[in-house]
Order: structure tokens, then sequence, then C-alpha cells
């Protein structure tokens, strides 16, 4: 979800936008199949604003596992440790269909203020919050209703 979804459909529709202005030879021209310009220009800003969304939902994606009291973040390339007890709070984004769980510390990581990890696919949890937040803030010490839900 990270690398290969968004790789595949921002080169897909990058390839298809400059295909459609680069294309201006005679043939197509004269037989009229070459893509009206509203097409062109309707392509380019699907392909910005889906590449903004893909960088925004996919691309900035952690890898986070439990460590006895620690967290252990990836990003695939640099891993860091974090202590349970530096969470601040813990939400989801129960709207969105990779449900993404947002944590925030209270001291700045290697990762900035914050990381987003996809949770483990559940087929039938749509609209529900998924188990891991419970647990994050239960071993994080928040228990006490100090989430707040995207």
């Amino acid at each position: 979800m990270k690398f290969v979804f968004p790789f595949l459909w921002i080169g897909g529709f990058a390839v298809a936008t400059a295909s459609m202005f680069l294309d201006t030879s005679e043939t197509g021209a004269r037989t009229g199949l070459l893509p009206p310009p509203e097409m062109k220009w309707s392509f380019l800003a699907i392909t910005v604003i889906g590449s903004v969304s893909l960088y925004w939902l996919c691309m900035r994606l952690k890898r986070v596992s439990i460590n006895g009291d620690s967290l252990l973040i990836s990003n695939y390339f640099t891993s860091i440790v974090v202590p349970l007890t530096e969470i601040e709070r813990v939400t989801e984004n129960r709207w969105i269909n990779i449900h993404p769980v947002t944590i925030f510390f209270r001291r700045e990581t290697d990762f900035g203020p914050s990381v987003v990890f996809m949770p483990e696919t559940r087929w039938f949890g749509f609209f529900s919050s998924h188990p891991v937040v419970a647990e994050l803030q239960k071993l994080a010490g928040l228990e006490g209703g100090n989430s707040r839900w995207a």
C-alpha cells in the first residue's frame, strides 16, 4: 500500500497524461483522434490531485509493531524505537477504508511528532473502531478517554 499501489497509479496516470499532451502526430490531427483540450487538462488535474491524495493516504504510512514496552516504527529504510509512555494520543479515521491510525507523541521523534499506519485489515469492521486503537491507548495508559477520533 505504501509503495506498489501509488507507483502504479501515479505512473499510469502520468504516462497517460503526458502522452495526451505530447501526441501532436500529423496522423492524429488528420483523423481527429487527438484528445480534446478539456480531456488533457482534466487528466492533468486528476493526476495531480490523485498524486497528492495518494501521498497523504499511502506513501506516508509507517510500519508499527509493539515490542515489549516500546513501539518499533519503520519506514522500511529506517527504524526507531519509541517507549509506549511517549504516546500522547491515538486517533483513527474510520471513514477511510484502510482505517489509518495516527499516533501522536509527547516529543518529536525522527519521524516527526506523529506517525500514521494502516492496521491489520478487518473484513467486517466497516465504520467501527479498530481494536488496535484501544490496545495502544491501554498500553500507553490513555484509557480515560484521552483520545480524539478523526
